[in-house]
C-alpha cells in the first residue's frame, strides 16, 4: 500500500485496512476505537474458569468472557453512589487495603464505622447509613469508580 500525498503534497499516512490487526471498522464508537482490539493473552483465574465452564472452544470462551464484561460495564455505567468529596476520601481509605472481596464490599457500611479515618466534612454515621441503603451493584460501581 502506497502512501497518497495530501492537499500539501505530503504523503499521508497509510491506514490499515481489513485484515490488519490494526483496523478498526469505521462505525464503532470513540471509546471502542481506542480498544485493544486482538487476542490477549488473560489468565483464568477460578471466577473466569466457573463462568466459561461447559465451553470447549475458544469462541464460546470469548463470547462469554466479553458478553459478561458488556453487561458489567452496563451495571457500572447505571449504578453507584451520589458521594461528596470527603465521603470518597473515607472510602478510598478504607478500600486501600487492596483487592475488595464481594464480602468486603458489602461490608464496606461496617468498615465506615469502624474506621478511624476523619477528614473535614465528613460524616460517617450519614455514610454508613446511605451504604447500608444502597444495593451490592451500587457498592461495586463505587468500588470501581474509586479505581480498586
Amino acid at each position: 500500500m502506497t502512501d497518497a500525498p495530501d492537499a500539501t503534497g505530503a504523503p499521508e499516512p497509510a491506514k490499515p485496512v481489513r485484515g490488519d490487526p490494526t483496523w478498526v471498522a469505521p462505525a464503532l464508537t470513540r471509546d471502542e476505537q481506542t480498544r485493544n482490539v486482538g487476542k490477549t493473552p488473560i489468565f483464568f483465574g477460578p471466577p473466569l474458569a466457573i463462568l466459561t465452564e461447559g465451553q470447549r472452544n475458544t469462541l464460546e470462551i470469548s463470547g462469554k468472557v466479553n458478553r459478561t464484561a458488556e453487561r458489567y460495564l452496563e451495571l457500572l455505567r447505571y449504578h453507584g453512589l451520589e458521594l461528596s468529596e470527603p465521603e470518597r476520601q473515607c472510602l478510598a481509605h478504607i478500600c486501600h487495603i487492596g483487592f475488595m472481596s464481594p464480602l468486603e464490599i458489602r461490608e464496606l457500611p461496617l468498615e465506615v464505622s469502624l474506621t478511624r479515618f476523619e477528614c473535614e466534612g465528613l460524616d460517617k454515621a450519614a455514610l454508613q447509613v446511605k451504604l447500608e441503603a444502597a444495593s451490592f451493584a451500587d457498592l461495586v460501581a463505587v468500588v470501581e469508580s474509586l479505581g480498586f
